[in-house]
């Protein structure tokens, strides 16, 4: 049985059972009853609301040991595609035979910088960046940065880990 299916059934008998037993406790306090509840109902009820509110504990430890298990895999999955994407860029980077220096200034691109936080982070002028990434495109027979992005994109979805 799908737990996903049972999500507003269980919403639907809890908030019945927490009603049966906030409603009889309410009306005790202030009196609201104008005669008494035969005692084999209020039993009838205490033990509906009881069973309840047992269905939604277990369900709800169903549902949250499943959520927990999905949350695991996708870490796992992330990781995965972060570890892979780590791997192709560091290939692509061999093949176009980039510099340490140009590879330091194509991963700050790929991560969306501007010309002058790569060369705030580097300690350069901008237009050393500029003809950084200018020799970093060529190499890679790209024209600007989304081109450069698109490549690394292109080889994840290939390999299909995105």
């Amino acid at each position: 049985m799908k737990i996903k299916r049972l999500i507003w059934p269980l919403v639907i008998i809890q908030g019945a059972s927490t009603l049966l037993v906030v409603s009889d406790i309410t009306m005790s306090v202030f009196g609201l009853r104008a005669r008494p509840v035969p005692w084999a109902l209020r039993e009838v009820f205490e033990v509906l609301g009881a069973l309840g509110l047992i269905m939604g504990l277990v369900i709800g430890a169903l549902y949250l040991r499943r959520v927990e298990r999905e949350r695991r895999q996708s870490r796992d999955q992330l990781r995965i595609a972060r570890g892979a994407f780590g791997e192709v860029m560091e290939e692509k980077f061999t093949h176009w035979g980039l510099t340490k220096a140009e590879r330091d200034v194509a991963l700050f691109a790929i991560k969306g910088m501007s010309l002058a936080e790569i060369a705030s982070l580097r300690s350069t002028s901008e237009g050393t960046v500029k003809a950084q990434t200018g020799a970093i495109y060529r190499k890679a027979g790209v024209s600007g940065r989304a081109q450069l992005i698109s490549l690394f994109v292109e080889d994840l979805l290939n390999e299909g880990i995105i």
